[in-house]
């Protein structure tokens, strides 16, 4: 490259498992990369569900994303919201500013889904963000505080239930994590409540929970969840959600479940910037706001614009679409690292192909689930993949250890160092 000549921009949109990736693909790339996300971190969402259960602290799963990249000269990070995309300029609209780019990558990640009913959301809140985990955590713990004062059984027993809507892999662990919660790391812990009587509500509108999974692990999954004292209800539509109470239907009936703790997990919908290039860029939305990308994740007409992670609709050689995954977008952002280079090169990127390495969950202690292919593991054994393989992508040498002599302590002590309830005034 001449001297004086201005390098190559990149710019990213959101920190997450794609966008981070993106960038570190990049490093010692004759390029300057920009970095643009409304937090200041990088947040290891698979783990949520441990923070919002009391079992590690929000520091454990989060990372400064500008210490990620402290030691590379050319890479920057802006802290801001991106509010659209003028494509014809090259250029992304910012809350308070605009930014230039010769190359985008857009990785924005989700949000919350409540199919029509985001009042619902007031009651019943989602687990995609710290600030969730650390809500769904006080409204956990407070539940047994209140208990714990309250004299009339019944108002006892609906603080003592909890019910969580959605049968996926964060309700899953979520549900077993907090059956764990009741029937052992509270054990002792109050003098007029027995927490093991809690009444944890797992529901699903479909036929099975985790149905990303084969059957028979689905069917693995109940058996460890009811062990741990959950009733699985599938095929259980709800209906209403109201601050003290949950209403179903199953079939013809219909029921109303009095609770003070209602947990959403049913679904997430796309972020605003799929509509922003479908003005801006004319690109074609899926039925979830999804962009339908190029084979070398690009959209149409655009090929200076990346589409990844939870916004992009790959196509795969069956014809469906690949999962919004951790692991999905990790190798995008590598891809697209790669594709980057290649350009700059002269060359022409290969499409993208994903490598499905398998599907992994926990179900309570020792409890794991993976589906490897072929292979169908339960047990201990796929509890300690499923710990390794976190562990492995948890990124910082210092989080990694103190998620593991975290979780090594746990483990022998069956107790949780997090317990706090914060946040909003207590009532």
């Amino acid at each position: 490259m001449r001297p004086n000549t201005p390098l190559h921009h990149v710019v990213i949109i959101g920190g997450g498992f794609g966008g981070l990736y993106a960038a570190k693909a990049l490093r010692g790339a004759p390029v300057r990369v920009t970095l643009v996300d409304r937090r200041n971190f990088h947040l290891f969402q698979p783990l949520l569900y441990q923070v919002a259960t009391g079992g590690l602290s929000a520091g454990d799963i989060s990372y400064p994303l500008r210490s990620i990249f402290q030691h590379a000269p050319h890479f920057s990070v802006i802290m801001a919201e991106v509010t659209d995309i003028d494509v014809a300029q090259r250029t992304i609209l910012l809350r308070d500013g605009r930014l230039r780019y010769d190359t985008l990558i857009v990785a924005p990640g989700s949000t919350h889904q409540y199919f029509g009913h985001d009042d619902w959301a007031t009651y019943a809140p989602a687990l995609k963000t710290l600030e969730d985990a650390l809500e769904i955590r006080r409204r956990i713990f407070m539940a047994f505080e209140a208990a714990e004062r309250e004299p009339d059984p019944e108002k006892r027993r609906a603080l003592m239930t909890f019910v969580i809507i959605g049968g996926g892999p964060t309700g899953g662990e979520l549900a077993g994590t907090l059956g764990e919660l009741a029937h052992g790391t509270l054990k002792d812990n109050f003098r007029v409540i027995d927490p093991a009587q809690a009444q944890i509500l797992l529901l699903e509108g479909a036929e099975r929970i985790l149905a990303t999974f084969p059957p028979d692990l689905s069917t693995k999954a109940v058996e460890d969840l009811t062990r741990l004292g959950v009733t699985v209800r599938t095929r259980t539509l709800v209906t209403d959600v109201r601050d003290s109470a949950v209403t179903t239907r199953s079939g013809d009936a219909t029921e109303t479940i009095q609770t003070s703790t209602i947990l959403w997990t049913a679904g997430v919908k796309s972020s605003p910037l799929g509509e922003a290039l479908a003005t801006s860029a004319d690109v074609a939305l899926d039925r979830s706001g999804r962009v339908k990308v190029a084979p070398d994740l690009t959209i149409p007409g655009h090929p200076e614009i990346f589409v990844i992670g939870d916004l992009a609709h790959v196509t795969q050689q069956d014809g469906t679409p690949l999962p919004g995954l951790a692991s999905v977008a990790i190798q995008e952002g590598r891809y697209v690292g790669k594709a980057i280079r290649q350009r700059l090169q002269g060359k022409t990127p290969l499409a993208f192909h994903y490598r499905n390495k398998g599907n992994l969950a926990i179900i309570g202690r020792h409890a794991g689930l993976a589906d490897l292919g072929r292979w169908h593991l339960h047990g201990f054994v796929a509890w300690l993949a499923w710990l390794f393989v976190h562990i492995y992508y948890l990124i910082g040498f210092d989080n990694k250890l103190l998620v593991l002599l975290q979780w090594g302590w746990n483990y022998v002590t069956r107790k949780r160092g997090a317990q706090l309830i914060t946040g909003r005034e207590l009532r």
